[in-house]
């Protein structure tokens, strides 16, 4: 019995030992783990229950306009923090917070009770707020300066600027893509305390300043922008339209002196708008040119020299292509006329027999040298790469209407850009909106100089469509966009828009693309109207607008106007102002404007004129022509309220409907006043309509 009780003693022992050499060696094991796995782990938390680290925000770096105007800027303001472990008594810490704050008081609670070092109340909050906080004079509660991006003009500029979100980083436009410059490094103030939360006196005191952002100069001017807008508000509200862009370019920089989109938002409070209305048309949206296009075809076919100015072309009104019938927009034909006539009147016919006589291969080697197809990699986000068809599926219907400005979809920037090289002649830039980066102490950090891609066409061949493009405006369709004073190249479009299916009726983008002076070229000025109201020919409603923001932004640059002469020379003819003879017979109207020495040339075989291009006031050199269409209906127009007529003189009464875009069809003696008519007032009609009214 004593020999069993022994090595029942020694079993135990060894057991025991085994036991505690076991433990010995977790423990090692825990040791070592915490040591040297756990041990930066264990240091952070350790200096977190002692030290409060409460960050400082830098400020983002100013944004300012080419001329130092301020666009975007940083304000301090304060944002509300809280120490939970040094809050005495949570729930009534946030019933008070929330009550200024209008915060949800359990949610506070909950956040107060976590156990973190430090936690976010409430950021940049208004000056009003942070002083009744800071009056309670809160255990555990501070406050903070931060800043808060501020953008003095409101809404001008917004899609170039963007904005940011609340720890001021960049969400949008040259924010976003010049954030790395602007957002600066954060810095901190480091406190230290004891278990009970009190601080520590003479222990860990430091204050980290952050580093401000830099600065940087757009290449926008606040003035021509302004100009841009102002313009697009007017044309939205006279036209009904849907959206508006302008973009003006300094074409031998390649610099946009400014960029607009109608609708817009406000910066300083993008969230109260719809994300819809942040999307910049301008970059991220294509669309189908339309006779803007031409003049890319234009600068493809006299570079290749396969056609010449003078040659001829005959327009019967159509042309079929592989099985397709492509229209003239003018019925019967422009018949016989030179190319540089069909350029004046923009020719359909004329500009599918140019682009079917380039060919595939040359047209899309101009196509791509003008960036057609790909993003022109200006500096702000979501820029599109346009709808290009690929060369080897195209085919000969593919160019017919890729020569006329269809089947070929491009964004606002890239015709602008495209444009300007023919205006710099020939050169092709990359557009710009950033000129430099500065520091704080204005020192340059990096500037950006014009991007040159390539010549894309001969500085003479540049020469010649620069000075067709100026009889465009004298005695073509954009007449509308004569400046006094000024010589003027460009061209009008008028495009129907694309939808599921097919083109949608009733649906246009009228546009006008031109540059001034034409001899000297100092802005690219681009106007696209989407969606108009009504009248919807570039000429009549796009080329005004260009008209009326280029005389400006010419007279802001001091650009001093010079009697305008023709490319071919001879005597300048003085300027008249186009009458109105909307509502005239035909022989009426033309016997009007030949008093003025203006030939009116008549569309169609109505019996009175429901539309007139130039429009009424425009002002042409004498000796131009005026457009004058009929009562035949050309297109499907939007509805429109009949006026009033009663008690009006005949005369007064044509002018009135003809400036909504109704005919007249008097009954009895046109001298005296209107007792009735049909329909009554107050209808609703297409535009276009008759209305009859009849005299005592």
């Amino acid at each position: 019995m004593p020999l069993i009780t022994h090595v029942v003693v020694r079993k135990r022992v060894v057991c025991l030992l085994l036991l505690v050499g076991f433990v010995m060696a977790a423990l090692c094991c825990r040791l070592l783990y915490l040591q040297f796995y756990k041990s930066e782990w264990l240091t952070e938390n350790a200096t977190d229950q002692r030290v409060r680290d409460i960050p400082v925000e830098a400020k983002r770096g100013i944004i300012f306009d080419r001329n130092g105007r301020e666009l975007g800027v940083s304000i301090s303001t304060d944002s509300v923090y809280a120490i939970p472990a040094e809050i005495r008594d949570v729930e009534d810490t946030a019933a008070k917070l929330a009550a200024i704050l209008v915060l949800d008081n359990n949610k506070l609670v909950k956040q107060l009770k976590k156990r973190q070092a430090f936690t976010w109340i409430e950021r940049k909050v208004d000056s009003e707020k942070a002083k009744a906080i800071k009056a309670l004079n809160l255990p555990g509660i501070g406050l903070t300066e931060e800043s808060r991006r501020y953008y003095p003009h409101d809404n001008v500029a917004s899609h170039i600027l963007g904005f940011t979100g609340i720890d001021s980083q960049g969400l949008d436009g040259v924010e976003i893509t010049f954030d790395s410059y602007l957002k600066g490094r954060p810095g901190s103030i480091v406190v230290e305390y004891d278990a009970r939360g009190r601080e520590i006196p003479y222990a860990v005191h430091k204050f980290m300043p952050p580093t401000d952002g830099n600065n940087i100069y757009l290449t926008i001017d606040l003035i021509i922008q302004q100009i841009a807008e102002r313009e697009l508000d007017k044309v939205m509200k006279e036209t009904g339209a849907k959206a508006a862009t302008m973009v003006a370019i300094k074409p031998q920089t390649g610099e946009v002196l400014a960029l607009a989109n109608r609708p817009d938002y406000d910066p300083n409070h993008f969230a109260d708008f719809s994300p819809k209305l942040w999307r910049n048309i301008a970059v991220s949206n294509a669309y189908e040119p339309g006779s803007t296009f031409k003049i890319i075809t234009t600068a493809a076919a006299l570079g290749e020299g396969v056609v010449k100015l003078t040659d001829r072309f005959f327009d019967p009104g159509e042309v079929e292509v592989q099985g397709r019938t492509i229209h003239c927009w003018k019925d019967g034909g422009h018949g016989s006329q030179s190319f540089e006539e069909v350029i004046e009147n923009s020719c359909n016919v004329g500009f599918v027999n140019v682009g079917l006589k380039l060919g595939i291969e040359p047209f899309y080697r101009y196509l791509q040298a003008f960036g057609f197809g790909k993003a022109t990699n200006i500096d702000l986000p979501g820029e599109a790469k346009g709808i290009l068809i690929n060369s080897e599926q195209a085919k000969a219907i593919n160019i017919a209407t890729m020569a006329m400005g269809q089947s070929i979809a491009v964004t606002p920037i890239q015709l602008a850009t495209a444009v300007a090289a023919v205006a710099n002649d020939g050169q092709l830039l990359r557009p710009q909106i950033v000129r430099e980066v500065r520091d704080k102490n204005g020192q340059i950090l990096r500037d950006f100089k014009p991007d040159s891609v390539k010549q894309v066409i001969d500085p003479a061949v540049a020469k010649e469509v620069k000075g067709v493009l100026e009889k465009v405006v004298e005695e073509g369709t954009g007449k509308n966009a004569f400046l006094e004073g000024f010589r003027v190249a460009g061209k009008t479009g008028t495009a129907q828009k694309v939808g599921g299916g097919g083109y949608m009726p009733g649906k246009y983008v009228a546009s006008f693309v031109g540059f001034a002076p034409a001899d000297d070229p100092q802005v690219v000025l681009l106007v696209i109207i989407d969606e108009p109201v009504g009248m919807y020919y570039g000429g009549q409603i796009a080329a005004p607008v260009f008209g009326s923001a280029m005389k400006d932004i010419l007279q802001y640059l001091q650009v001093q106007p010079k009697l305008a002469e023709k490319p071919t020379g001879g005597e300048q003819k003085p300027h008249v102002d186009v009458p109105g003879v909307i509502n005239l017979l035909p022989d009426e109207a033309k016997a009007q404007l030949a008093k003025l020495d203006l030939t009116g040339i008549v569309e169609e075989n109505g019996e009175r004129i429901v539309d007139q291009i130039p429009k009424p006031g425009s002002k042409v050199p004498a000796g131009s022509k005026v457009l004058l269409y009929t009562s035949t209906p050309r297109y499907n127009w939007s509805e429109v309220t009949v006026p009033d007529c009663q008690g009006l003189a005949g005369e007064e009464a044509a002018r009135i409907l003809g400036e909504i875009g109704l005919s007249v069809r008097p009954v009895g003696d046109s001298k005296s006043q209107v007792t009735s008519q049909e329909p009554p007032a107050g209808s609703k009609v297409p535009s276009g309509s008759i209305v009859t009214v009849y005299f005592e």
